[in-house]
């Protein structure tokens, strides 16, 4: 594995790990909010798919060991598009999975470049603003004893920017998509619920499909319950 740094075009220091398993074809992993590219579960994807892809998992800004603040995807899709640029030296073909706002990222990203293949939307919502957390429902399993308690509290946290700044909806930017877009989202998501992931499927314009699982949780841990569903 290669680990180092990318520059994006604003001049921020993006971290990158890149699993060479001497393959042509590579997938993109980008992590949700609170996520890094040292999240086990993260870990846990990249080495899933190193049978059939080399895979690269980085850092959004204010994430692991990447420069800078969140920006809440205001900026991040600039992150991305620095990682795609750096694989498509390398790759015949590039795929993107995103998790959560990394999802949101990944459909930004996937309008202004002409470098990637597929997009995999997980928990994608389909704008910022609509994000439908409620602390009270908070999934005690996933969201407490693994995150906070247990290992899956390693490769976590965030250095928050202004939330304020101005955004670029998913849901107005689907009907731009050229390349195919799968989305996946669990029946049980308590922090974007999966008539997000409905409402950007009918109305995106490429070739998509969309699969609901059921009783799953949240983004990444799909990898958690559902991973045969996942990287299938």
């Amino acid at each position: 594995m290669i680990s180092d740094f990318l520059i994006t075009s604003d001049g921020q220091k993006v971290a990158y790990d890149h699993y060479k398993n001497g393959h042509e074809q590579v997938v993109i992993i980008a992590h949700g909010f609170f996520n890094s590219k040292q999240a086990l579960l993260i870990k846990e994807l990249a080495e899933s798919l190193s049978d059939e892809y080399d895979v690269i998992a980085f850092d959004f800004r204010g994430h692991g060991k990447s420069e800078g603040l969140f920006y809440w995807t205001a900026k991040e899709y600039q992150d991305l598009l620095v990682v795609i640029e750096y694989a498509h030296k390398n790759y015949k073909a590039i795929g993107v999975i995103g998790f959560s706002l990394g999802a949101a990222t990944s459909i930004i990203a996937a309008t202004k470049t002409d470098f990637i293949q597929s997009v995999v939307a997980i928990s994608a919502p389909t704008e910022f603003r609509k994000v439908d957390y409620h602390f009270w429902d908070l999934d005690i399993e996933n969201d407490i004893i693994y995150t906070l308690i247990a290992e899956g509290k390693i490769g976590k946290g965030v250095k928050p920017g202004p939330f304020w700044k101005k955004k670029e909806k998913p849901i107005a930017l689907v009907k731009d998509l050229k390349v195919p877009i799968l989305y996946i989202h669990g029946d049980r998501d308590w922090v974007i619920r999966p008539w997000h992931s409905k409402m950007l499927y009918e109305n995106t314009a490429s070739e998509k499909d969309i699969a609901i699982i059921k009783n799953g949780p949240h983004a990444e841990y799909l990898i958690r319950k559902n991973k045969h569903e996942i990287v299938a």
